[in-house]
């Protein structure tokens, strides 16, 4: 990734300011790389080679499946040591690519490091911060210290879904009664129902 005082300058730019990145010949990727030239001005351009992609691209698509939402849908539990697991994954697939390291302002880095600033971006919407966070179970609150048994029972093979929100929110919206799915399927059933109907009459 360019330096800030780099991202998003021409390279007209770049040269009339007598800009240089001092990172460019330090973080190179392992197998040499090939030039593709950065259309928004983020990255300089250096990308590894095919192999060092496939290892990347492969990487990935591992810690993307650890991670992911199909797995409550498969009762399989995702534990923040899954997610941790999948970030050294990455981690790792970065190293192996990138020996030297990435820059100190690379995003990928920094969100290694967890020391991404996320001020005035989209992503700055989706975190909410702990003490500013509710649990919402059933329409109510979850206060701290108590447990969902609380409200359920002991019953393990219960489904609970309960929803994060920001403090001062409200309530969260309520579930649908079916999925997309299932109301497609309904209302087909009805459609030819009422076929059926108006072929009797």
């Amino acid at each position: 990734m360019l330096p800030p005082d780099i991202m998003g300058l021409t390279d007209e730019q770049v040269e009339e300011l007598k800009l240089k990145d001092e990172w460019e010949d330090k973080c190179v990727p392992m197998g040499g790389w090939t030039f593709n030239r950065d259309k928004i001005g983020r990255r300089n351009g250096r990308q590894p080679n095919e192999k060092m992609q496939e290892v990347l691209k492969k990487t990935i698509e591992d810690a993307r499946a650890m991670t992911s939402k199909k797995l409550v849908q498969q009762e399989k539990l995702v534990t923040q040591k899954t997610v941790q697991e999948a970030l050294d994954l990455l981690r790792g697939a970065v190293t192996i690519v990138y020996p030297m390291g990435l820059p100190p302002h690379d995003v990928i880095r920094k969100e290694f490091e967890n020391t991404e600033d996320l001020t005035g971006t989209q992503a700055s919407l989706e975190v909410i911060d702990v003490q500013l966070a509710q649990l919402w179970f059933s329409g109510k609150e979850l206060l701290p210290g108590k447990k969902i048994k609380d409200f359920v029972g002991n019953n393990e093979k219960t489904k609970v879904i309960v929803k994060l929100q920001k403090r001062g929110s409200g309530k969260p919206a309520r579930e649908p009664l079916m999925s997309e799915d299932e109301r497609k399927q309904l209302m087909l059933h009805a459609y030819r129902r009422q076929e059926q109907l108006q072929d009797k009459v």
